[in-house]
C-alpha cells in the first residue's frame, strides 16, 4: 500500500493529466497483464493487436513503465547471466567468461542506451513522416517504436547459450519479425494509407529500426571485450 501511494503520488506530479496509468498503479496485475497480452498478441496477431493498442491512447510514459523497461532488460540479464556464469564461445570447445564486474557495467550502460534509443527512432520515424498529411504526433510514434522493438527484445534470450553464431541468428529473427511488425503497424496504428505507410516502413527499416538492432550487435561485441578473447580480436587480429 505505501508503495503504490508512493508510486502514485510520483505519477501525478510527473503527469498529472495520465489518468490511465493512476488507475494502472492502483491495480498492478491487471496492467502486467495487458502488458503480456500486448507481447503475445504483437507475435500472434499483430495487426489486429496494433488496432487494440491504438485504442488505449498511451502516454509515452506509459509505454516505457509497462513494456519497454521491462523486455529491454531481456537482452541485458540474459547476456550477463550467459557471459559471466556460461562463458563465450565460438563454436568450439574453448569458452571465455566476462568478470561479474564488467558483465553488470557493460550490462548497465546498454540498458540505457537501448532505452534511449526508442524515443530517438520513434522521433526518426515522426520526422520523415513531415510530408504526410495525417502525421501522427510524436507520441504515437515513439510508442510505435517501443512496440516494434519487442522481437528484438525477446531475441536476447539466445544470449543466454553466448554461442557467436547463435547470438547472431537470434537477432536476426528478431529483425526480420520487428520488420514484420512494422510493415502491419504503419497503416494499423498510425493510420497512414498502405502506400504511404511502405514508403514509411521503408525507410524507417532502413534508418530506425536497424539502431536498435545495432545496439544489440554492439553489446554482444563488447561484452565479449570483458575478457582476454575479445570477439573482436578474434576476426581482426
Amino acid at each position: 500500500m505505501i508503495l503504490c501511494s508512493t508510486l502514485k503520488m510520483i505519477r501525478n506530479l510527473v503527469d498529472p493529466i495520465d489518468h490511465r496509468l493512476i488507475l494502472t498503479i492502483a491495480c498492478p496485475q491487471k496492467r502486467e497483464v495487458v502488458m503480456v497480452n500486448h507481447v503475445w498478441g504483437l507475435l500472434h496477431h499483430p495487426e489486429r493487436e496494433w488496432y487494440k493498442i491504438s485504442e488505449e491512447h498511451e502516454s509515452v510514459s506509459h509505454l516505457y513503465a509497462h513494456h519497454v523497461l521491462l523486455l529491454a532488460a531481456v537482452p541485458v540479464v540474459c547476456a550477463l547471466i550467459g557471459t559471466t556464469q556460461v562463458g563465450w564461445t565460438y563454436g568450439g570447445s574453448a569458452t571465455y567468461k566476462v568478470s561479474l564486474a564488467n558483465g553488470i557495467a557493460l550490462g548497465v550502460a546498454f540498458y540505457a542506451l537501448m532505452l534511449m534509443a526508442v524515443g530517438v527512432v520513434g522521433s526518426v520515424i515522426h520526422w520523415m513522416a513531415r510530408r504526410i498529411d495525417n502525421r501522427p504526433s510524436r507520441r504515437d510514434c515513439i510508442i510505435f517504436a517501443g512496440y516494434i522493438a519487442t522481437p528484438m527484445f525477446l531475441s536476447g534470450v539466445f544470449a543466454l547459450y553466448p554461442v557467436f553464431w547463435l547470438c547472431v541468428l537470434g537477432m536476426v529473427i528478431g529483425l526480420l519479425y520487428s520488420t514484420y511488425l512494422l510493415y502491419k503497424g504503419t497503416p494499423s496504428f498510425l493510420g497512414i494509407s498502405h502506400k504511404q505507410g511502405f514508403i514509411l516502413s521503408t525507410t524507417t527499416l532502413g534508418i530506425g529500426v536497424l539502431v536498435l538492432e545495432a545496439l544489440l550487435v554492439v553489446v554482444v561485441l563488447l561484452w565479449s571485450m570483458g575478457t582476454d578473447h575479445s570477439v573482436v580480436w578474434h576476426f581482426f587480429r
